[in-house]
């Protein structure tokens, strides 16, 4: 885990997984709607819309030795702490980062 990421960043988290006596590495990236708890018990949710457009949410603990890495692939600006109500939205609704216009 090379930075903290927050809610909003999009992340690729790899994570082991035990099939029929094998192990292999799994990866799920999309965009991190929460962070709960603290220390131990601290999880993070993480949303990412497949291919036919289906929403799919994993939630993952922080500290689990089960997770190998986490690493940013885009950070986001965000002004919630929670951003669930991306579960609502699809296509340029669901975008969680509001680009601002200055005017001269």
């Amino acid at each position: 885990m090379n930075k903290q990421f927050n809610v909003g960043d999009t992340v690729e988290v790899i994570s082991k997984i035990q099939e029929k006596g094998k192990e292999r590495l799994s990866k799920f990236m999309g965009v991190v709607i929460a962070q709960k708890g603290s220390l131990e018990s601290a999880t993070f949710t993480v949303r990412k819309v497949t291919k036919g457009g289906l929403g799919v949410e994993r939630i993952f603990p922080l500290r689990s030795p089960n997770i190998k890495d986490i690493t940013i692939i885009k950070e986001g600006k965000v002004k919630r702490s929670k951003l669930y109500y991306i579960r609502d939205r699809t296509g340029k609704a669901a975008t969680y980062v509001k680009p601002r216009f200055t005017s001269k």
